[in-house]
Parts: C-alpha cells; sequence; structure tokens
C-alpha cells in the first residue's frame, strides 16, 4: 500500500480509494486494534515515506458504496485487469476524468465488480509471466493516463 500511495503521488492521483481489506494508514475515528493500526501504518510509512500524508486516500469498506459515488460523479471506472473483450493500454484513449481498479494481488477483480466496470484494460506481456505485481500494473497504467496527451 505504501508503494501504491507513493506511486500515487508521484504521478499526480487526486484521491485512492481503498476498499476490502487492503491495508491503510492510520486515520481518525480508526475503529482497528491499535496495535493492529499501528503496525500497519509503521509498514506503510516505511514504503510511502510520506506520500500517505500528501495524497487524499479514503477507505470503503463497500466497494458497491465506492461505485455508488462515483457514479453519482460521473466519473467512469476502469479495471487494470486481463479479461475477455479488454482494452491493451497502449491503445487506450484515457477521458479527462476516470478511476482506475485494481484486484487483488492473485484473483484479480471478481467479475462481479468487473461487470461495474466501464471496460478492463490490459497490459500486454512480452515475458512467460502472467501477469504484473498489483503496484506495477497501477502504475503503469496510471502514467499511462497521466501522460497519454503527451505522448501522441
Amino acid at each position: 500500500m505504501g508503494s501504491l500511495l507513493r506511486t500515487a503521488e508521484g504521478l499526480g492521483v487526486r484521491t485512492v480509494y481503498l476498499s476490502g481489506y487492503t491495508p491503510y494508514p492510520e486515520m481518525p475515528d480508526d475503529d482497528r486494534l491499535p496495535h493492529i493500526r499501528q503496525k500497519l501504518h509503521k509498514q506503510i510509512q516505511k514504503t510511502a515515506l510520506g506520500a500517505e500524508r500528501l495524497v487524499d486516500w479514503q477507505v470503503y469498506k463497500n466497494i458497491a458504496d465506492l461505485f455508488d459515488l462515483l457514479g453519482q460523479q460521473n466519473t467512469p471506472v476502469y479495471a487494470v485487469e486481463q479479461a475477455k473483450g479488454s482494452i491493451t493500454l497502449p491503445g487506450f484513449q484515457p477521458p479527462d476524468r476516470l478511476a482506475l481498479l485494481v484486484g487483488r494481488e492473485v484473483e484479480g477483480v471478481e467479475p462481479e465488480v468487473l461487470a461495474r466496470c466501464k471496460a478492463a484494460l490490459e497490459i500486454p506481456m512480452a515475458g512467460s509471466k502472467e501477469s504484473f505485481n498489483v503496484v506495477q500494473a497501477a502504475g503503469m497504467a496510471l502514467y499511462h493516463c497521466a501522460f497519454f496527451q503527451e505522448t501522441q
């Protein structure tokens, strides 16, 4: 999580939304047990190097609530995921405003969550591995979306 926050901050992301069992830094009115939140905060802080204080992040226990919020804001959600009918990242022309969704490290994005996304964005693989790790995939997708106009 620290690496993702640091990458997001470096690429100008306005808000990182966290859901499910994703660890997150300490926050006001944190309802986690003190020893758990302190341990997680220290681990995140070590990698984030202060980015956890520079980029806005919000926790949504229920991802459906987050989809509802983004829908009200007219923010399309794109999953970074290998899926049937996906758009390869180099060919993706990002809209001015969007949210990128990355899934769990091994399982990826659940089918019912993927169904709520506008589309899936797939990063082509050149090696023999089948996928990138979540933070690397997020970083590539964020970089593409942040600098797409400059590379055209």
